[in-house]
């Protein structure tokens, strides 16, 4: 075994503290990763906390890990030491059902094994995610970093970035749509920038009249404050899709009636409690409400690549490991711009 350090949660509600661990032996397939950054995302809150039931403690957050391969397994051929990589939300699938084989993963019908508090597929490993020094990942489940990126404001592209990539490239949002992107933090402000690279006018629906400026230094076209009666009248009929990154409680109606006809709407935040929604909100103009989350490897691989291609990153502040607990309370207050990443060098 390879013994690492690392931060854990050790019940709901005392503070993050260190935590020591070890990772499997490197097998046949698999990469040891050094880790250098890791993200801090709003989840890694919200299963600290056990706010969404089955936390498994010690509970060891992260899943926007990027770090460089110190050793690989005998078969690998994908990666060679020194090579930059990163581990997103899973870490392992079942490999066989119709979404794996399709690339994705984040599907999977049988079992998707998630970075950290999770099983493996023995059903009793735990698995411990990238609040840590060190951690070993099958190859087909490792994701090339491009050298172009700066590696600490590419960590959050392994959550934020894709679920935000994956939705525009799955209905084909770009050149000729008009897209209204709800929330400006850390999904928000990556919706923002990939949208606008794909070609798509960008406007950022917003509560906060002072985060105008910072959407257009962000890349959006647009800004509407949707406390405004008059801006939301003109607003009616407007977009041909919204991108809702918001998890606290909101009227999804009112969001539906800026939708064109044909319009589609679509969720990546998860407000706590069930939300109504009239059926007329979408029968008159024949809209759409969907969903999406995360992409598979394949996905996420493409959009590390277009990431590199028009150097789009996230937006960060760099904390040390012993600020962890800090990050979470001003977290909770929105008070990041926009993603929190952990220096690994400082745990």
């Amino acid at each position: 075994m390879i013994p690492a350090k690392a931060y854990a949660a050790f019940d709901p509600t005392s503070p993050l503290g260190p935590f020591s661990l070890e990772r499997r032996e490197v097998g046949e397939h698999d990469v040891l990763i050094d880790i250098k950054y890791c993200g801090v995302c709003h989840s890694d809150l919200h299963q600290v906390r056990d706010e969404w039931g089955g936390a498994m403690y010690p509970l060891v957050p992260g899943h926007e890990i990027v770090g460089v391969v110190t050793k690989v397994g005998a078969a690998v051929k994908k990666f060679r030491e020194g090579d930059l990589a990163g581990v997103g939300c899973f870490v392992d699938s079942c490999r066989t059902c119709d979404s794996c084989k399709e690339g994705l993963e984040q599907y999977c019908e049988v079992q998707n094994v998630g970075t950290y508090n999770s099983l493996e597929r023995d059903g009793k490993t735990i698995t411990y995610g990238g609040y840590s020094s060190q951690i070993v990942v099958d190859e087909n489940y490792t994701l090339k970093v491009p050298e172009s990126l700066d590696l600490a404001r590419a960590a959050p592209l392994l959550c934020a970035g894709i679920t935000t990539y994956s939705p525009i490239m799955q209905w084909k949002i770009g050149e000729g749509h008009r897209v209204g992107i709800m929330g400006l933090g850390g999904l928000g402000h990556m919706a923002v920038k990939i949208a606008a690279a794909k070609g798509a006018d960008v406007t950022v629906l917003s509560t906060s009249p002072n985060k105008k400026q910072d959407a257009l230094d962000l890349g959006a076209h647009n800004f509407a404050v949707t406390k405004d009666e008059a801006t939301l009248k003109q607003l009616r009929n407007s977009f041909d899709f919204i991108i809702d990154t918001v998890s606290a409680p909101h009227d999804y109606n009112l969001y539906l009636s800026m939708l064109k006809r044909d319009g589609t709407m679509i969720l990546l935040g998860a407000p706590p409690e069930p939300s109504t929604v009239a059926g007329f909100s979408l029968i008159a103009r024949r809209k759409r409400l969907v969903g999406s989350m995360i992409g598979g490897i394949p996905e996420t691989q493409e959009m590390l690549d277009f990431c590199a291609e028009h150097n789009i990153m996230s937006d960060i502040e760099l904390i040390k490991m012993e600020d962890i607990n800090e990050a979470y309370e001003r977290m909770l207050r929105s008070d990041v711009k926009y993603r929190f990443v952990i220096d690994m060098a400082s745990l």
